[in-house]
């Protein structure tokens, strides 16, 4: 056995180990100030960021939870190694030889266990990927060419081939001075008759990287017509492998998922490569598991998801039964999110992979760019089962679609859905409907105080962490504190535009004295805001508006107001193209042929507008 780490070596490790670096291949620093860095913690539940890391002192502490110390104390916690061992792997990444008290470097096989099962997936992961180019990796080739890949994609995802001997790679890591039970124990190879074989034969190899770059498995997809096994077979749990929290391209993704607040959710590797070499490059997968808490964690640190408007979560599924199925089992796991939650389905059925085929790279942006909430995705699945020709299928459809309403924990947005509930079906009376969510609503959620529950679906509330009152919010504090970045287009989104009545009353005295194209100085042009308003509770607002920070979540400042102001008309958009097809759903094309073809018109014309918003960028920036 080696002795102690020197100590001068412990000390090189920790200075060449940049905290900050460290700590930020596993969640979303941002700046607190003062040389200081804060992000959600690793090692506790939070909404708000209490973790801290400091740069120049080389130290973290979380003021939520008590964790801190550094570097090496980071990487021992959140990897569960022995001091030595945290050190051993630091030192691997900083190109450092570590000397130990009873003299001479120390040999590989004397490192810990993980650092064992770390160094023989990366050599498994080259020995995969050198196969691929041989005459039996042929068939993995052809695989990868009838689906849009070329040798260079292959290459950059790193995936490889397995060959279909029972023991090649077990005698390739053999050579390589790696012992049977650590091939078994991380999963690369199985107990057999004669002693270890391969676990993976004849398949095409995906290696699955952790957060900070290390292979931890493989995902292998069958290529021989013969193979009896599964369609794709996973690493089992090990002591690097834990599927329900790891992310298939979290490696290559985390930078782009904290720099534009997005991640695109799909459901598998080929998927993930074909978003990637489309331009979208936050899709990430799971691996062999559904999306679950663990990976809700790991996509809120690389977020910094909190309680504030911070981006967006795409899943795109399958358009067929199945994929929806997994679109709605996501529905209870999306209010565990504070950021936004989409869903984005190909009406075809076709998956980002098969529509890069058919239809090129734009086709899978336009698909994330054209995703839907969640939750309007859950609603109009339940209508989409009901014929809304006839009064009986609409009814039908509203009593399939409340408790669905009704299962929104937010306030605010259930009423909002509510209302939108009546144009979808279009019944068109606005009060019946929401007397019926809340019917369904009391017997499917009773409520602790007699009654208090239903009540809630017909009252509005202004809720500040709701995402779509936050985007109004920031809007309203650039047209306070920056008008002139917002020009023109500011001043033709309507008053009613607005969910918020305290924004829409902000807005209104924007309105009332002429709008931002008359701001000239800006402290003359809050005075004049204050003045007009017309109780306090408006200047109030007012007041908070121009003093509150503005939280650019885009490249400039310009590009932000420009994204605030497509959301915001893409929402009114959409809102007049729901009432659009609500009335035209009601009218008679043969006797009302008329009114049916302008009204018909206006709507094409709607959903052009709404195309051209979306093609400046909206969610695929």
């Amino acid at each position: 056995m080696a002795g102690r780490i020197r100590n001068e070596d412990i000390a090189l490790v920790r200075e060449r180990s940049s905290v900050e670096e460290v700590i930020g291949e596993y969640l979303q620093l941002r700046s607190a100030g003062g040389g200081n860095l804060k992000g959600l913690c690793p090692f506790h539940d939070e909404k708000s960021p209490s973790f801290n890391v400091t740069p120049a002192r080389g130290l973290f502490y979380c003021f939520g939870c008590s964790a801190g110390g550094d570097v090496i104390k980071f990487v021992q916690d959140i990897e569960h190694l022995s001091f030595s061992e945290a050190v051993e792997r630091l030192a691997a990444k900083a190109g450092i030889q570590l000397r130990y008290e009873e003299g001479g470097y120390t040999p590989r096989q004397d490192s810990g266990l993980r650092a064992r099962l770390v160094e023989a997936h990366k050599a498994a992961a080259e020995y995969y990927t050198g196969q691929l180019a041989t005459a039996e990796g042929a068939i993995g080739r052809k695989f990868l060419s009838e689906r849009g890949f070329e040798a260079a994609d292959a290459e950059k995802f790193g995936v490889g081939f397995a060959p279909r001997e029972w023991e090649a790679l077990v005698r390739h890591l053999r050579g390589r001075g790696f012992a049977d039970r650590e091939l078994i124990s991380g999963g690369l190879a199985k107990e057999g008759r004669r002693g270890p074989m391969d676990r993976f034969r004849g398949r095409l190899m995906w290696p699955i990287r952790d957060l900070s770059g290390d292979v931890v498995g493989f995902g292998a997809r069958k290529l021989y017509e013969d193979d009896d096994g599964p369609k794709y077979l996973n690493t089992p749990e090990s002591p690097l492998f834990h599927k329900s929290s790891v992310l298939y391209g979290a490696d290559l993704s985390k930078k782009e998922i904290a720099r534009r607040r997005q991640a695109v959710v799909v459901e598998g590797y080929t998927d993930v490569m074909a978003c990637h070499l489309s331009g979208v490059t936050t899709a990430i997968a799971t691996c062999g598991t559904s999306f679950g808490d663990d990976h809700i964690k790991i996509l809120r640190r690389l977020l910094m998801d909190q309680d504030e408007f911070r981006g967006e979560v795409i899943f795109t599924f399958d358009g067929d039964s199945a994929g929806q199925k997994a679109a709605l089992r996501a529905f209870a796991d999306e209010q565990k999110f504070v950021t936004q939650t989409f869903v984005a389905v190909q009406p075809d059925g076709l998956d980002p992979c098969d529509l890069r085929i058919r239809q090129g790279d734009a086709a899978v942006r336009d698909l994330v760019a054209s995703r839907l909430p969640l939750f309007e995705f859950a609603v109009r699945s339940a209508i989409s089962q009901h014929d809304l020709d006839t009064a009986e299928g609409r009814l039908a459809a509203l009593d399939a679609a409340a408790p669905v309403v009704a299962a929104i924990k937010d306030r605010a947005l259930r009423q909002m859905y509510a209302v939108s509930l009546d144009r979808w079906l279009g019944i068109m009376d606005e009060q019946f409907v929401l007397r019926r969510v809340r019917e369904l609503a009391g017997r499917g959620r009773p409520s602790a105080n007699g009654g208090g529950e239903q009540a809630e679906v017909a009252r509005p509330a202004y809720d500040p962490s709701d995402p779509d009152v936050m985007r109004e919010r920031e809007l309203l504090k650039l047209a306070l504190q920056r008008p002139a970045l917002l020009g023109p287009v500011f001043d033709e989104v309507p008053v009613e535009a607005y969910a918020a009545p305290p924004h829409a009353a902000v807005r209104a005295v924007i309105a009332a004295i002429g709008g931002i194209a008359t701001a000239a100085d800006p402290a003359e042009w809050v005075v004049r805001l204050r003045d007009e308003a017309a109780n306090d509770q408006v200047r109030g607002m007012i007041t908070q508006l121009a003093v509150e920070p503005v939280h650019s979540a885009a490249e400039s400042d310009d590009r932000y107001a420009v994204e605030l102001l497509a959301r915001i008309q893409e929402r009114q958009l959409t809102r007049l193209i729901s009432n659009a097809k609500s009335k035209l759903g009601r009218l008679n094309p043969v006797e009302q042929a008329e009114e049916y073809n302008r009204l018909f018109g206006d709507l094409v014309a709607l959903e052009q507008q709404r195309r051209v918003l979306r093609e400046r960028g909206l969610g695929a920036q």
